[in-house]
């Protein structure tokens, strides 16, 4: 029954196809009835491959994780100017929400699922993601207190990553922001934000 994409295992074929539903639906909407459907194969299938739709959802989940986790890699290219080096990031993480929106409600832990991947990603904030973007903003800034880092931090995620929540709960909302525009409301943040320590340098 199975009608695997040129290229695909039968098991790659069932994980692409369940990525492609969170994609376009939302972890918490994925049945085993909409991923046997989408990848053409039967439910034994599924279960040999991954046991449970929970394995299953929780191993794509992982994947996704791990791509948003490989964003942070820009941060420590220092062949980049540092504001380069946070806006490349920044692009990235918003393409990866952009790709799979109800996956940020997911890791905030907010969605009506449990994954297991979720408190691995939690501790990668924590031990690694956090202080690599602390550090791009200190390079930025000048600034070494480690709590107003962390402020700047989270106001410039907050301000980047709000109107892209904000459209997700506003359905029919017009015009939702796309990458370009994105990059314009992170160039005028920028321009603003870090306004004063350019002056100061």
């Amino acid at each position: 029954m199975s009608n695997c994409a040129e290229g695909l295992t039968t098991k790659q074929n069932i994980l692409q196809a369940t990525l492609d539903l969170i994609k376009t639906e939302g972890a918490d909407q994925v049945t085993l009835r909409k991923i046997t459907a989408a990848a053409n194969v039967n439910l034994a299938l599924v279960n040999y491959h991954f046991g449970s739709k929970d394995n299953l959802i929780n191993e794509a989940l992982k994947m996704l994780l791990t791509t948003f986790q490989e964003n942070f890699s820009v941060l420590d290219d220092t062949s980049l100017p540092p504001k380069d080096r946070l806006k490349a990031f920044l692009l990235q993480y918003v393409d990866s929400v952009l790709q799979y929106p109800g996956l940020l409600h997911e890791v905030l832990g907010k969605g009506r699922i449990t994954f297991e991947s979720r408190q691995d990603f939690t501790d990668f904030m924590k031990t690694t993601g956090f202080s690599k973007i602390t550090s791009v903003l200190e390079e930025i800034t000048g600034e070494s207190n480690s709590d107003i880092l962390f402020i700047m931090m989270m106001q410039i995620n907050a301000a980047v990553l709000f109107p892209l929540v904000l459209a997700r709960q506003i359905k029919q909302l017009e015009n939702r922001p796309g990458k370009e525009i994105v990059e314009r409301q992170i160039d005028i943040l920028f321009d603003h934000y870090f306004a004063k320590y350019e002056s100061c340098r």
